[in-house]
């Protein structure tokens, strides 16, 4: 029997050492930071625990379209397809992603945050899934 998730979002921002998470509920739709996983080889187990934990049904990845490589395979798209086999009732969803570390830099500093580049992977997720939402 296939295990099913829940109403929920995660949004994920891939990065080769670490992937940014975030989260917002079916209810009020805004996406919040959460953390940033270490790309390793635990990295499925870990994403299936917050499946779990956070009821998400649906996980949002970054994916950046600027990049004209049509013999490559971008690193988040290679991570939908590693959840999409792992956990088949997750649904998987595509956010642009141009600018996010950018933004989520200004928005760090803005809020006064110090040691930016230690946030920067989950502010960049919050601010992909935010934009999903926003757009539906």
């Amino acid at each position: 029997m296939e295990e099913s998730f829940g109403e929920n979002f995660l949004g994920l921002d891939w990065g080769a050492s670490y992937v940014g998470v975030s989260f917002a509920d079916a209810e009020t739709r805004m996406a919040f930071a959460v953390c940033a996983l270490k790309n390793d080889k635990t990295l499925s187990a870990r994403l299936g625990e917050l499946f779990r934990e956070k009821e998400a049904g649906t996980v949002v990845i970054g994916r950046a379209s600027h990049v004209n490589r049509p013999d490559m395979v971008p690193g988040g798209e290679k991570l939908g397809d590693a959840i999409r086999k792992a956990y088949p009732s997750i649904r998987i969803e595509y956010q642009e992603e141009m600018f996010t570390t950018k933004m989520a830099s200004a928005n760090l500093r803005e809020h006064g945050i110090r040691n930016i580049a230690r946030f920067d992977d989950q502010e960049s997720a919050r601010i992909i899934l935010q934009e999903w939402l926003d757009n539906r």
